[in-house]
């Protein structure tokens, strides 16, 4: 029998339940977002989040269960995301995944949302073998992370790099609402960019030489800063030029201290993950630096979803590993 896992993602503002079969083939990958409810903020609001998350949690496993035309009894085990991630939406998906795995009498696997955003590289339509090889270094970059991993071999990870303060992604948003372009920032600053000069305006790089770490809080103080001397009316063009600028500032960085950790660690390859890798400037930029094979994931799995959790949840249920009822959300959980 195949090893089929329901895969279950609440962390931040979308609800997602995916079904997976043998970690690797996509039977069902369902995913309710919440950009309206969030956008008139400019960035997602907590309580409101894990509000919607219970409201929509049920409908979107059985959807999940639906489209992979499978019942609960063709279910091996359920894997759920208890951390990093938003405390209430955490809880959310953690609580309903406890209870379904008492209820169906399930193994209950936890996951690491940052393991999860790994796995994706291993899901493809058709389910065969294959996936980026070993050693590879991984760029997670997203709204709530920005973080440098070797990855060894299954299930070893070293984190050698994180963001100081702000995710790229959440930079994205903030400079995004600075420009009024919208939310989210990403899609919005990537679309005005492309009307813009990225050499308009020379934003800082902060390089924090000896360390693959990353700070983007300067950057856009200085987006900031730079946007406070124009008095009235913005102009469409300075709006562009500004968001090209500063996504250059950012794709930059990350491109080049990527492809300077992957020369020294001797990196297989690169992979890209979260929601900023779908940015097509920093898929360009990785290709043209990165020096070895720079491998990439469709939209839908950049973002967060609950097929990716499933394909880490598959590993872990051969690899052996078990929640139970007593285990606790991790907001700040490390991929260790």
């Amino acid at each position: 029998m195949a090893l089929r896992i329901l895969g279950i993602e609440t962390s931040c503002d979308e609800t997602a339940a995916a079904v997976v079969e043998e970690g690797r083939l996509i039977l069902s990958n369902v995913i309710a977002s919440q950009i309206e409810l969030h956008a008139p903020y400019g960035g997602v609001f907590p309580e409101l989040a894990a509000r919607a998350h219970i409201e929509t949690i049920v409908p979107v496993v059985e959807t999940a269960l639906q489209e992979a035309h499978l019942g609960w009894q063709d279910l091996d085990a359920v894997a759920v995301t208890y951390g990093p991630g938003l405390p209430g939406s955490l809880l959310v998906g953690l609580n309903f995944a406890k209870g379904v795995t008492l209820g169906r009498k399930l193994p209950l696997v936890p996951v690491n949302h940052l393991e999860g955003h790994l796995y994706a590289h291993w899901l493809n339509a058709e389910g065969t073998a294959g996936g980026p090889p070993f050693p590879l270094l991984a760029l997670i970059v997203s709204g709530g992370h920005t973080e440098l991993v070797l990855m060894r071999d299954h299930g070893q990870y070293q984190p050698i790099g994180s963001t100081l303060d702000d995710a790229a992604g959440e930079a994205f948003d903030k400079v995004a609402r600075m420009l009024d372009l919208g939310y989210p920032g990403g899609p919005a600053i990537e679309k005005a960019a492309q009307h813009g000069n990225p050499r308009a305006f020379d934003f800082p790089r902060a390089w924090l030489p000896g360390t693959f770490d990353f700070s983007f809080s300067g950057l856009k103080t200085e987006v900031l800063r730079t946007l406070s001397r124009y008095n009235g009316p913005r102009p469409l063009r300075l709006i562009a030029d500004m968001a090209s600028s500063f996504q250059a500032a950012v794709v930059e960085v990350l491109a080049v201290k990527t492809a300077q950790a992957a020369r020294e660690f001797g990196a297989a390859c690169v992979a890209l993950s979260g929601g900023v890798s779908a940015n097509t400037a920093l898929r360009s930029a990785m290709r043209s630096r990165a020096g070895v094979p720079v491998f990439m994931l469709p939209p839908i799995l950049c973002t967060d979803n609950a097929a990716m959790i499933a394909a880490a949840g598959s590993r872990r249920f051969q690899a052996g590993v078990r929640g139970n009822l007593d285990l606790d959300i991790a907001p700040n959980a490390r991929l260790m």
